[in-house]
């Protein structure tokens, strides 16, 4: 082993872990290293799936590490979790004015109680043995009074849908290295003796086709195949099993719009038949959307919602039980605020709650619509308006002209689309809280329930929670150590306007954490950063706007004003423009297109770029 790279294989339970394992690789000339991220049993799958590609060791971390011990042969290396891992933990908690617990497995509680004994902290430690044991014991430090944990990935992911806050209890640079080292001494003395099947499956691997070999039982023996493809051809091929004979068969399958050419065969090993599956693969032209409309089931809606920033900060926890209330009637739902609140987010809250979250969620954008995908909306046989039991949001309802809002709303009352499908409507209102009158016609004659988002310029005094659990997230996913910001930093973060809300708030803190380098943001670092947002964002004033809203503190209303932000690309900046032109001309893409100096061929295609 000393005149070649060890082949590792790590599998992080988290982002972040990633990047740091991969950065520590790349100052070693002794290792080989492939990081996929998957926690627990995803890591575990992982890990079987990866069985063939010859590693020679798999790294990995707590629970995850125990479980692929379990089903792989290939020695696993357990990346120790250190007292000063625990530490950072701690000293981020100490941010929060709320009782919090650690919880995690044997390894995290062990060092956790040490520290903690040493140090005469006074924090209860949970211990888990199981993925099942989780929600179990979350439920019962929420009944206890809990709002905040620290934690392993698993955990994490269960506290943001339980409505807690947690931290992330992370490994450094000095763990990594610790695994690294353990690793390359254990294979020094492990006899390397695959090398003939490592290079008879580095020909399969390389070849043009792609292979999947099943045993006797129907298990996968060996896969080429790469992650994102594996599930649907898979479980396609796994349908075809039965036909598999020693006579070579030639089939073609469109799998998920994919056109597969397939040949199958029986090949006999050590007594067995293993049926072998070889497919060369070819893109097949399938529209699965409109302009304008898309589709998710609820595993897209719940990743989308809990990988957010208002589920990692709880910024949507005071209407919390509001909307779980709501969710379970079926009332149709206005959710309105000013750009930036997280409309979408809340009408994706109510989605998770509610008795349809088994059924899709269909957002249809009024500020996306073109005349194409508006037909197609109100008239085509296929619109998601002639289904039922699904949730359809529909978002933007103010860029409608009144004559299109009309239609609306006489197709919903006509087609009894309230009773059919939950309904979710947002849109836009100005800073001083005025609602469009378009939108209040579809309150008032359809009932709705409404939820208003309030701008973050009233939630000043939330400001520092949700920066530093924001902070604890960006430290996972850009791999960084920030335990928070100084006081004269929090308290600049405070006064400042926000007129962009959590979307500008949610920009600026990741700014901040990529460039900052020590432990702590200063508040030199943000003056500069808040100093260059006002120079490099400029306000565009819509026609008839009010001399107080030319000359107010945060110089229009919302409802006439656009913010260029000239970080961005020129592509994205001119979607900008457009979208800010198309909203006030109500979505009338012929008057759009006049003021832009555009044909209107030119601007559906700008529009669909």
């Amino acid at each position: 082993m000393s005149d070649k790279k060890v082949r590792i294989l790590g599998i992080a339970p988290y982002e972040g872990m990633r990047s740091i394992m991969l950065k520590a690789a790349e100052a070693r000339n002794d290792i080989d290293l492939t990081v996929y991220v998957g926690d627990l049993q995803e890591g575990a799958e992982i890990a079987k799936r990866s069985f063939h590609d010859n590693y020679d060791i798999i790294i990995s971390r707590g629970g995850t590490a125990e479980l692929i011990g379990q089903i792989t042969p290939i020695p696993v290396v357990e990346i120790p979790l250190s007292v000063y891992d625990i530490l950072r933990a701690i000293k981020m908690a100490e941010n929060f004015a709320s009782r919090y617990a650690i919880v995690g497995f044997p390894g995290i509680i062990s060092s956790a109680k040490l520290l903690c004994d040493l140090l005469q902290y006074k924090v209860e430690t949970f211990t888990i043995h199981n993925s099942r044991q989780v929600e179990e014991t979350l439920q019962m430090l929420k009944k206890r009074g809990y709002r905040m944990i620290l934690c392993d990935m698993i955990a994490s992911t269960t506290a943001k849908r339980l409505g807690l806050n947690a931290i992330l209890i992370t490994s450094g640079n000095e763990s990594i290295s610790s695994a690294f080292d353990q690793a390359v001494k254990l294979c020094s003395s492990y006899a390397n003796v695959r090398e003939e099947n490592r290079f008879l499956r580095e020909v399969i691997r390389t070849s043009s086709q792609s292979t999947v070999i099943f045993d006797s039982q129907g298990q996968i023996f060996y896969s080429s195949l790469p992650e994102n493809e594996e599930n649907p051809v898979i479980q396609a091929l796994k349908k075809d099993l039965p036909s598999a004979s020693e006579t070579p068969h030639k089939s073609f399958k469109n799998i998920d719009g994919t056109l597969y050419s397939i040949t199958s065969r029986l090949v006999s090993f050590c007594g067995d038949n293993y049926p072998v599956f070889q497919f060369t693969d070819s893109k097949v032209p399938f529209a699965t959307s409109k302009y304008g409309v898309q589709y998710l089931n609820r595993i897209d809606v719940e990743n989308s919602f809990f990988n957010s920033f208002f589920s990692v900060t709880g910024a949507i926890g005071p209407l919390r039980n509001t909307i779980v209330q709501m969710a379970q009637t079926q009332h149709p739902i206005m959710i309105f605020g000013e750009e930036g609140t997280g409309k979408e987010q809340a009408a994706a809250a109510v989605y998770n709650e509610s008795p349809l979250r088994n059924n899709p969620f269909i957002t249809v954008n009024f500020a996306l619509m073109n005349d194409k995908s508006w037909n197609f909306l109100t008239n085509h046989y296929n619109s998601p308006f002639n289904d039922n039991n699904n949730t359809i949001y529909l978002k933007n309802l103010h860029v409608l002209d009144e004559e299109r809002a009309r239609k609306l709303l006489s197709i919903i009352v006509d087609m009894n689309l309230c009773h059919r499908n939950r309904l979710i409507f947002s849109c836009v209102c100005s800073r001083s809280g005025e609602i469009p009158k378009t939108c209040m016609e579809f309150v008032n004659l359809l009932t709705c329930l409404t939820i208003r988002l309030k701008p973050l310029r009233e939630r000043t005094e939330d400001i520092p929670t949700l920066a530093n659990l924001y902070l604890s997230n960006l430290n996972v996913s850009l791999a960084k150590e920030i335990l928070g910001l100084t006081p004269g930093a929090m308290e600049l973060l405070k006064s400042f306007d926000w007129p962009e809300n959590y979307t500008q708030f949610k920009r600026i803190l990741s700014e901040l954490t990529v460039i900052t380098t020590s432990s702590y943001i200063t508040e030199e670092t943000l003056s500069g950063l808040l100093e260059m947002e006002k120079k490099t964002t400029f306000r565009r004033v819509g026609p008839g706007a009010s001399p107080s809203e030319i000359e107010g503190e945060s110089g229009v209303s919302h409802s006439s004003s656009v913010i260029l932000d000239l970080k961005r690309p020129l592509d994205e900046i001119n979607q900008d423009i457009i979208h800010a032109v198309l909203e006030e001309t109500k979505g009338n893409q012929t008057a759009a297109a006049k003021r832009l100096g555009i044909s209107r061929t030119t601007l559906w295609r700008l529009l669909k770029s």
